[in-house]
């Protein structure tokens, strides 16, 4: 199979962190929509990215359903719970908290490229409010945790870690570290891993 994305895509490197994680074999592409040739635009009907294109071309979108697709094809690790239906809607939830922070993220980044006079200063306050408020929330309910939630890695970890790196990426000036320091740590402690590093150098 193949994952069509771009390297600062948040939602593709949540994607990609899935597969790695589960050591799922799979080629990635970096395959940008707006490009002359783009697999993602000819076979994603939305034509965005991510796209997992599976060995019979059929074509997987977007991050959660990759996500939650790649999940069922091994148990290791079992990254979206099964069994209990708290812990599951719990990591979900995750999800839909650190998607949301990049979805702000990439409307603020939007806004920011466009030429000064036509960018609506509403808009990126309102979205940076948003992202403010989703991270000490995250904050909060991490608290001094190792996971997002149970005792192993989750996707709840994978989405979060994917968010913040966009921030690091697009927001450096947020500085968000200092306000959050356990948050901080737990950035650090799931950066480390394998997977994260290697959706980083490439």
């Amino acid at each position: 199979m193949k994952l069509l994305g771009t390297n600062t895509s948040p939602y593709t490197r949540k994607a990609r962190l899935v597969l790695l994680e589960k050591q799922i074999p799979h080629e990635y592409l970096v395959d940008a929509p707006r490009e002359p040739g783009s697999l993602a635009a000819r076979l994603n009907p939305l034509g965005r990215i991510p796209a997992l294109i599976l060995n019979d071309e059929t074509c997987v979108y977007d991050s959660p359903v990759i996500a939650e697709y790649a999940d069922t094809l091994n148990d290791f690790p079992i990254l979206i719970p099964r069994t209990n239906i708290l812990s599951r809607m719990r990591v979900k939830r995750w999800e839909a908290l650190a998607d949301g922070i990049m979805d702000s993220a990439v409307v603020v980044r939007t806004e920011r490229i466009r030429p000064e006079e036509k960018q609506e200063a509403g808009n990126i306050t309102r979205h940076n409010e948003a992202i403010t408020h989703a991270i000490s929330f995250a904050s909060e309910q991490l608290g001094s945790n190792k996971w997002c939630e149970g005792t192993s890695i989750t996707l709840a970890d994978l989405a979060l870690v994917s968010a913040l790196i966009y921030l690091d990426l697009r927001q450096p000036e947020r500085e968000w570290r200092e306000a959050h320091p356990f948050l901080a740590e737990w950035f650090k402690h799931i950066s480390e891993r394998s997977s994260v590093r290697t959706s980083l150098v490439d």
